[in-house]
């Protein structure tokens, strides 16, 4: 018995070892089977992310190592995050496309895809400004720690404090990249150094016990069951308000020396075809952002064409409301300043403005029967962007369910000014936003089965705004959008993308001052002027990402309408919005070969 246990030891023991033999190289070498390179190459990725991994929230809490750690920004990772680009790039070439199934084809060549757009932009790495006045880390990171930092337990609030302290080290590390962009040239243009100053200066000014950072954490505790002790309550707090003072400040402050100090030196507000290589760089953008082949000439082109066609759309509703003279621009303005389409600006005003969206979102949310039969099955609610955002956040965003199930899809809408929310904008915003728009497109492709998980968190910006701009046409193909001024507001959305293509390549590409751009747009689109400042200086600091709104939606109505023409009585609506959507976010070149097979297959 004694040398048969010692067998079954010594057996047990090599097997082991074999298995952490395989498990290395698997993880270190070519894996034997592609399935097990792509979990691999997206795990290497994540594993490398902990505030990625917050977000998600793809591993179960046993497994949360990472919650106490922020991600590591630094140069150095950055470099081996570039170096595994294009190591995983290589590995994937090593694969037999052909001996594929058609299903894992697409899964090859959407990886394919994306890893080639960033080994081919790696020249650009620097041809961006870390802290902007929209998605900068300055108010990206205490946005994380508010909305992204899960707390349900005396843990999760340690985890909190324990990345409140390593506030000083993410800083530094974004600071260091921003000193080689400035050796390569690469320095914002004033407006973004202004907004970014005057937003950090207001953060480190609040006392810690009213930022963000502490009243949140203290909101949350309270919900903590079972419900904490005072004692523990003000031990985490404590720390939090010592954390805030003696190294998020500070922090914060590191940024505000190193952007007063570069003030003086600020590029004027021009585009990006004043930074070294900014016509390559924009170029790229173009191809990177819509995911074609067209050129900035091409986009300026398209811009012009549809700016015209749904000018004179929306002339004729003005028309019928007695608004002859003036701008398309000017007659809009004229009605969203008036009484019937503003709600008060009182704190009461604005949670009915947060009750009215979730209330259109729940109408149209009941009537999709007949046009989708994929659902999410993660709801979507309506929530304010938080206050010390407001200033320079845009009008309104989304987020992604949490993929455990722990939060929903939340549609943020920016309540700084009651007269940016118009009554007759507002249900293009929350089809866009919500249902049937990103809540639909984002849900459902994290709910894909049979497909490798990069391709439920892999996005493509063209797909999915292009889809979330047509969710708008939809709604009011179905009938949701039957007053001529809620129609005005879809028209006028459809118009702000098409000018999107207009100012964005002007202001790249064909060197339009910001004044030029913000002219332009406000008298195409008649929204309130401190939105459309808010978006050309969006433009200024993502080009080419507003491009993928109009040229995606086209690209939609164009395949949908080649399917109805080649299958006549055979169309069906609701599986083509399946079949859109069933496959996550895709390349619009891909997408395109998706829809033509289906049609192909409907035929035969």
């Amino acid at each position: 018995m004694r040398r048969w246990l010692g067998w079954v030891f010594k057996a047990a023991g090599v097997l082991g070892v074999l298995a952490v033999a395989v498990v290395w190289h698997q993880w270190n070498f070519r894996p034997w089977s592609l399935d097990v390179f792509y979990q691999r190459t997206f795990l290497q990725y994540a594993l490398d992310d902990p505030q990625m991994l917050s977000s998600m929230r793809i591993l179960p809490r046993w497994l949360d190592w990472y919650s106490d750690d922020l991600t590591d920004v630094s140069l150095e990772r950055q470099d081996r995050l570039r170096a595994r680009l294009r190591e995983s790039l290589e590995t994937l070439h090593s694969y037999d496309r052909e001996a594929l199934d058609p299903e894992a084809r697409l899964s090859y060549d959407v990886l394919d895809y994306f890893l080639q757009m960033q080994v081919e932009g790696d020249r650009f790495r620097f041809h961006n400004y870390p802290a902007n006045q929209l998605f900068g880390f300055q108010n990206g990171l205490p946005t994380f720690m508010a909305t992204q930092h899960p707390i349900q337990t005396v843990g999760d609030a340690e985890d909190y404090n324990s990345r409140l302290d390593q506030f000083d080290t993410y800083f530094a590390q974004q600071l260091e990249g921003m000193r080689i962009r400035v050796e390569r040239g690469i320095i914002p243009p004033a407006f973004v150094i202004d907004k970014v100053l005057d937003e950090t200066r207001a953060f480190v000014a609040t006392p810690p016990e009213k930022n963000l950072l502490y009243t949140n954490l203290e909101e949350k505790l309270e919900r903590i069951e079972p419900v904490l002790d005072a004692g523990q309550k003000q031990r985490i707090l404590g720390t939090a308000r010592q954390r805030i003072e003696k190294v998020v400040y500070p922090a914060m402050q590191s940024l505000i020396d190193f952007y007063a100090e570069l003030r003086p030196r600020a590029r004027p507000n021009n585009g990006v075809w004043d930074l070294p290589d900014g016509d390559d760089y924009y170029a790229w953008a173009v191809r990177m952002h819509t995911t074609t082949d067209m050129s900035p000439d091409e986009v300026h082109a398209l811009g012009l064409a549809e700016v015209a066609r749904i000018e004179a759309e929306m002339d004729a509703i003005l028309r019928a409301e007695g608004l002859t003279e003036g701008s398309i621009g000017e007659r809009v303005d004229q009605i969203a300043r008036r009484p019937d389409q503003l709600y008060p600006d009182t704190e009461e005003g604005r949670a009915q403005i947060l009750a009215d969206y979730q209330a259109i979102i729940d109408e149209i949310d009941a009537g999709l029967e007949p046009y989708f039969g994929l659902r999410p099955k993660s709801g979507v609610r309506v929530e304010r962007v938080p206050v010390f955002r407001e200033k320079t956040a845009p009008g309104a965003y989304y987020n992604a369910p949490a993929f455990d199930g722990s939060r929903p899809g939340v549609f943020y809408v920016n309540l700084r000014s009651v007269r940016e929310v118009p009554r007759f904008s507002m249900r293009t915003l929350a089809y866009h936003e919500g249902i049937p728009g990103h809540h639909f497109q984002k849900a459902l492709q994290q709910e894909a089965r049979g497909v490798p998980f990069f391709r439920k968190v892999l996005g493509f910006t063209a797909f999915a705004e292009g889809w979330a701009l047509y969710a708008e046409r939809l709604a009011w193909e179905m009938g949701y959008q039957k007053n001529p001024l809620d129609n005005l507001g879809r028209l006028q959305a459809e118009m702000f993308r098409a000018v999107r293509l207009v100012v964005d390549s002007g202001l790249h590409h064909k060197r339009w001052t910001r004044e030029q751009a913000i002219d332009y747009m406000r008298e195409k689109t008649g929204m309130p002027k401190t939105d459309v400042v808010a978006e050309i200086e969006r433009y200024l600091v993502m080009p080419g990402q507003a491009l993928a709104y109009k040229v995606g939606m086209n690209t939609l109505l164009r395949l949908r309408e080649e399917a109805r023409q080649e299958l006549g009585e055979r169309f069906d609506l609701k599986a083509f919005h399946d079949l859109v959507l069933g496959g996550g976010d895709l390349p619009l070149k891909l997408l395109e070969r998706r829809v033509r097979d289906w049609i192909a297959a409907r035929k035969a």
